[in-house]
């Protein structure tokens, strides 16, 4: 839904805001069963149609859910390269890691738990590089 912004414009001053955002969902709990609704509020220097909305909305959820991955899995956060293009080649190499343990279809496990396979067997570590290469 799109919110009509004039009243918020005005009090808060934001300058360049184009569009206010409410998107309601209905959570269904998968191991209580309990049924669930959220409201979540966005605002954004763009001038958006609800369709367009919705899918900044869920492109930024894939961005955060992303981001959440690197912190978990290789804890992102704790690195201590910080010079020249280390932190980029470092996260460059994190996000192909990630793809990598993504695609993989010969292990039914997590992410986690992949890095630490391939930390140990180097034939399963083989086996995600011979991936990442095909992928191209």
């Amino acid at each position: 839904m799109l919110v009509n912004k004039s009243w918020l414009n005005n009090k808060y001053q934001w300058v360049g805001l184009k569009s206010i955002i409410k998107v309601t969902s209905d959570v269904h709990e998968k191991t209580t069963g309990k049924e669930t609704t959220e409201t979540r509020w966005y605002i954004s220097s763009l001038d958006l149609n609800a369709e367009q909305a919705l899918s900044s909305v869920r492109n930024h959820w894939q961005v955060e859910s992303m981001h959440w991955v690197l912190e978990m899995t290789f804890r992102e956060d704790e690195s201590r390269v910080r010079k020249g293009r280390g932190p980029l080649a470092f996260n460059v190499m994190r996000k192909i890691a990630m793809t990598l343990f993504k695609q993989d279809q010969t292990k039914r496990a997590s992410i986690v738990a992949k890095k630490k396979m391939a930390g140990l067997d180097d034939e399963y570590r083989s086996t995600l590089l011979e991936s990442g290469i095909k992928m191209r």
